[in-house]
């Protein structure tokens, strides 16, 4: 039997949620909606499909829009039963709807909603419907995404500060609900990722009122709440006095409703290492919690969708969850619609990632039919970066771009060496994708071309042979050298081999050169150093960096850590008490850094589902793993003697 789904234009599903989630973010009391381009979902299309049918045949048509269905030459509203056949017939279904994206679920055993269904926006030719395997029944709405729930309860209770402290267990996305026993009290509940957090009533980011009828506060990441009487006393005084906590510990009930995107784990990572399977588990943890409809940033401060966090979360799902509908889902959601206007998110290097990123996305999965449907927004994203061309063919920032890459000291007077070297990835990208979908072998020499001819640009402007590392800029003649373009250098292979020996020695093994404190770039980082053979170093960052955070009581891995800050202060972050993000998407990365290089897994053909295994088994004394490929896992077990794979 067909599987019916819901269909839309599409993009507009993802557009429209992204929307959602774009606007989500509030902070002590107000709305913080992403301050870039909000790309609009279509109003008004007409599905259809022709059919050849043998006999007469029946189906209805379910929408929330605006709309009839025409068959034949008649129409007909939603919901009626519908009869025709046989025959060819042309069945065109018209939808409109102003508060979000037209769908239709068409219900029958021959004529039914899928993907071979095309649909029109009266604007562009004709292209195939939109789907989810999440949506394949009639009484569900595409414009509600359905959350898995789980219930947890407080781990622990303190009676503070005039008020009651719970703990859970971890992290959670959750809805907090209270009942309390005494009728018609006033409470106020402050969430927070830490307990220092939760206890700071003025500078917590989260503070609600319980609804009157449910007791239910708004969903938000929450790890402590702290719950007290609302007196409607200044914040630095309604602390004051242990008799305004009561009795709340005997007087309420508090649950924590975790709401989530079920997406299955199908990793596993077990060592003789205590400390990495501890890592592991956390950053498990961690990337879960910022895999939802979408890949977000974070749980609590933005949780919004950046290109640069999305880029990084491609390589963690690979070994984690292998889900290819999230960055699908999360790549249309950041492109948006053509004409291209402004970059993603603002950020110049982002609109640079969405490139790279289709790439990663088709290495892991073969997806070429995703390759194909993005391909022309590859093409117009690449021709706006054009327009940005300076005098030497270099790509520079717009009044307006934010010209990003890191949290660093980078000199960024004129054009930056490090967006030089993404703008060559792209290059390269876009002409191994073109040939891969059989494009126009002039359009995909063209690419090849350009980023030959810009690397040799690179190596004329940038290298500096004195200082054997590439500059960050040319232009103000401070021969500034900082890691970020260096490691993109080796990543990209940029760098000749003599070159990326030199980049070791001058820049990555160099204490002069200032260190890189974010997760984010630490990415990168490891990564080139895994390629140019530095395993043991790499294993001893890990442990020491990210088990920095574990020592430091973190649950989940953090937006940035610095072990030179002090505790009272290791929270803050853009000049914001309590600013840093606690639970941070790209903060995952040891998952893939595990994965790919000590255990040692490469996919070599994501179409055939084929790998290469090299794993690194000098570092433990005992391994059992299992590893997604595609839709396969691998399992490999080591007991210190034999390895075997299955």
């Amino acid at each position: 039997m067909k599987t019916n789904y819901w269909i839309w234009y599409p993009g507009d599903f993802e557009l429209y949620h992204a929307m959602k989630q774009n606007f989500s973010r509030i902070e002590r009391g107000y709305g913080w909606p992403a301050f870039w381009k909000s790309e609009g979902f279509r109003n008004r299309v007409v599905f259809w499909r022709e059919y050849d049918l043998a006999e007469e045949t029946f189906f209805r048509v379910f929408s929330s829009a605006v709309g009839y269905v025409l068959a034949g030459d008649r129409k007909y509203p939603f919901g009626q039963t519908i009869a025709c056949g046989p025959g060819k017939v042309k069945i065109s279904v018209h939808a409109g709807c102003i508060e979000t994206f037209p769908s239709i679920y068409v219900k029958g055993d021959v004529v039914c909603s899928d993907s071979t269904w095309m649909v029109e926006d009266y604007a562009n030719a004709p292209v195939k419907a939109g789907i989810s395997c999440r949506y394949t029944d009639e009484k569900q709405n595409p414009a509600v995404w359905e959350y898995s729930e789980k219930i947890y309860l407080p781990v622990s209770a303190e009676v503070c500060e005039g008020g009651l402290l719970l703990e859970f267990e971890t992290e959670l996305t959750a809805v907090l609900e209270i009942h309390d026993s005494r009728k018609g009290r006033q409470l106020r509940v402050y969430c927070g990722e830490s307990r220092q957090e939760a206890l700071d009533r003025e500078h917590c980011y989260y503070s609600w009122t319980p609804d009157e009828k449910t007791g239910r506060c708004p969903r938000c990441a929450v790890r402590y709440a702290f719950i007290a009487e609302d007196t409607g006393a200044p914040a630095a005084e309604a602390g004051s006095g242990a008799e305004a906590a009561g009795s709340l510990a005997d007087e309420i009930e508090v649950k924590a409703i975790h709401q989530y995107t079920d997406i299955p784990v199908r990793a596993s990572f077990v060592s003789s290492d205590e400390l990495l399977n501890r890592i592991w588990s956390v950053a498990e943890h961690t990337f879960r919690l910022c895999s939802g409809i979408f890949f977000i940033d974070g749980i609590k401060r933005d949780k919004w969708i950046w290109g640069g966090d999305a880029y990084q979360s491609l390589f963690v799902n690979q070994y984690l969850m292998a889900d290819a509908d999230i960055n699908r889902r999360t790549l249309l959601a950041l492109r948006g619609n053509d004409p291209m206007t402004t970059h993603i998110n603002t950020i110049l290097d982002y609109s640079l990632y969405w490139i790279l990123s289709i790439k990663a996305h088709y290495e892991a999965y073969g997806d070429l039919a995703f390759v194909e449907q993005v391909f022309p927004k590859m093409v117009s994203l690449m021709a706006f970066c054009e327009e940005q061309l300076e005098e030497h063919g270099f790509i520079t920032g717009r009044p307006g771009d934010w010209v990003f890459i890191d949290w660093a000291d980078l000199d960024k007077e004129g054009p930056l060496c490090a967006e030089q070297m993404l703008f060559a990835q792209c290059y390269k990208t876009m002409a191994v994708l073109g040939g891969q979908l059989g494009r126009d072998l002039r359009l995909c020499e063209g690419y090849r071309r350009k980023g030959e001819i810009l690397e040799k640009r690179i190596h004329a402007f940038y290298w500096n042979e004195e200082k054997g590392a590439y500059i960050d800029s040319f232009v103000s003649g401070k021969n500034h050298v900082t890691r970020h373009a260096n490691i993109f250098a080796v990543l990209f292979d940029i760098a000749d081999e003599g070159q990326k020996r030199q980049i070791v020695e001058h820049v990555l093994h160099n204490d002069e050169i200032p260190p890189i404190t974010t997760p984010y770039f630490k990415f990168y980082e490891m990564d080139a150093l895994c390629r140019m053979g530095y395993l043991e170093e790499v294993l001893e960052r890990i442990k020491e960096y990210w088990g920095g955070m574990l020592a430091r009581g973190a649950v989940t891995f953090w937006e940035e850590y610095d072990p030179a800050v002090s505790q009272e202060e290791q929270y803050d972050m853009y000049g914001d008490r309590f600013g840093k993000s606690l639970c941070h998407a790209w903060s995952a990365s040891p998952i893939y850094l595990l994965a790919r290089y000590f255990v040692g897994l490469r996919i070599t053909d994501p179409v055939r589902r084929e790998y290469e295994l090299h794993p690194h088994l000098e570092f433990f004394d005992s391994l059992e793993c299992v590893l997604p490929v595609g839709d396969r896992e691998i399992r490999i077990s080591w007991d210190g003697e034999e390895l075997r794979t299955v």
